[in-house]
């Protein structure tokens, strides 16, 4: 790659060194790529974040270039050589694809997507982009969202291709738009939001004069639909470090308009650490959530972590004694966040699960020093589920105290309820937790055809089994009797 920073020879010999290593080890696949495209008559260059990730040293498999075919001629180009294609973003001119490949003497596969150069802005009453194709690589790359985006490396030669100082500000590790912010932000609004996600994946600062436009426009992100707003909170909240991106979010007035609930949140004091507000509150309960995190990133957890409390704000009262009390704001936040995540159109399960976490974020209170009973316990694992172990983070994580005293008798307390789920566990099966008679045998028993009766019935087996533990069948059978004689 040709010396794109005569001013800055040392930092960029180390970006190169980097770059050139990353691009050799995807050279097999991006060169054979880049051939048949040439023998098409057309040109490719690897393009937006894989030439910056290349550049940081953090190239994955995954990538996307840019080529002056038009998205038909890449598909007869890529269909006899792609182990699997797909046309679901060819709308917009991207073709996808993936390769398998033997690459370092390891068996790799390559997600790749060829995109037409392109330009694209949004009618101000429009949720979709307007897509038209360009003639070049410096109109496609003008059009990108920000300058460490908007550099390319034309294959196979290498050449090195940076209108836009991309180099300089990843060097500088700066978020800048490729024209101006207005301008950017005008085309696509949702650009807004990847500029706090970027900040939060690169852990990049945005320019001053982006902030300035993010905070000038940001009614303009209404226009986009509910789902790209999601997709882009998603890649935010999954990110190495969310919290930039949120509160950038947050000061830009961005997050009043995608998720109003999180700034509001800053107007409240947590009744538990009065010298805290649940704003900050939240976001350190977040990066607590994510430490304890052991198979890469949850995004279930993470959203009860930031949602947590966010019915607070409803529930506030200020008590007699001068106290500022939140009763019951679990179940006024759980009902809350079943509200917005449905708006962000996230899927049913999802809602379910972290509408769940924040229902029971706070029952663990109840448990004091262990005088829970262990009917208590199994109750609480009937009730968290499948969720128990994301549920078991986010009650350690909601513990934001400075007094190491309190601190530390809380986790004291909590590894108690742990060892005790698990010697029950171990004891009765508590993740399979059902009475000690089936509906089959209710009806033997009872002598009733199905019916309403049954679930009745199983019910308070059910409830019978969670406060006695296990029984014996004759000891079932005789308070299943008893029971049906009470109800006649």
């Amino acid at each position: 790659m040709p010396n794109a920073n005569e001013d800055n020879p040392s930092a960029l010999s180390q970006v190169q060194r980097r770059a050139v290593s990353e691009l050799l080890r995807v050279s097999p696949v991006a060169d054979e790529l880049a051939r048949r495209v040439q023998e098409a008559g057309f040109s490719l260059a690897l393009v937006g974040g894989s030439v910056r990730d290349a550049l940081l040293g953090r190239l994955g498999n995954d990538l996307d270039f840019t080529t002056d075919a038009r998205p038909e001629d890449v598909l007869k180009i890529v269909r006899p050589w792609a182990d699997a294609v797909w046309e679901v973003g060819i709308a917009f001119g991207t073709v996808g694809c993936q390769k398998d490949a033997r690459v370092a003497d390891a068996d790799q596969s390559f997600q790749i997507e060829v995109t037409t150069y392109r330009s694209e802005a949004y009618d101000r009453t429009s949720r979709k982009p307007e897509v038209s194709y360009g003639d070049s690589i410096e109109q496609d790359l003008v059009r990108r969202d920000f300058t460490v985006n908007a550099m390319a490396v034309a294959l196979p030669e290498k050449e090195f291709i940076d209108p836009h100082g991309g180099l300089d500000d990843l060097a500088e590790r700066v978020l800048r738009t490729p024209g101006t912010p207005e301008e950017s932000f005008s085309d696509d609004p949702l650009r807004m939001m990847r500029a706090a996600r970027f900040a939060a994946q690169l852990d990049f600062e945005v320019a001053p004069e982006v902030v300035a436009a993010m905070r000038a426009m940001a009614e303009r992100i209404d226009i986009v639909s509910a789902e790209r707003v999601r997709d882009e909170l998603n890649k935010l909240l999954l990110s190495r470090h969310p919290r930039q991106g949120l509160a950038l979010l947050v000061d830009t007035g961005l997050a009043e308009r995608v998720l109003p609930e999180l700034p509001a949140l800053r107007l409240e004091r947590d009744e538990h650490h009065r010298h805290k507000d649940v704003y900050d509150h939240s976001l350190i309960v977040l990066e607590q959530a994510i430490e304890l995190e052991e198979d890469g990133p949850d995004l279930t957890l993470r959203l009860a972590a930031l949602l947590h409390d966010i019915g607070k704000p409803k529930t506030r009262r200020f008590e007699d004694d001068g106290r500022v009390s939140f009763h019951h704001h679990e179940v006024v936040g759980a009902k809350m966040v079943k509200k917005r995540m449905t708006a962000l159109k996230y899927s049913n399960e999802l809602v379910k699960d972290v509408s769940r976490l924040v229902e029971l974020h706070l029952r663990f209170h109840g448990y004091g020093t262990g005088e829970w009973t262990d009917s208590a316990v199994r109750r609480y694992v009937r009730d968290a589920g499948p969720l128990l172990e994301r549920l078991h983070k986010l009650t350690r994580s909601d513990c934001t105290t400075r007094n190491k005293r309190k601190a530390n008798a809380l986790s004291r307390a909590y590894d108690g309820l742990e060892e005790r789920i698990a010697r029950l566990q171990e004891q009765e099966e508590l993740d399979a937790i059902r009475p000690d008679l089936d509906g089959n045998e209710i009806m033997e028993v009872l002598d009733v055809r199905p019916g309403p009766v049954i679930g009745q019935a199983y019910k308070f087996l059910l409830e019978l089994r969670l406060e006695n533990g296990p029984m014996e069948r004759e000891a079932a059978v005789a308070a299943l009797k008893e029971w049906w004689a009470a109800q006649s």
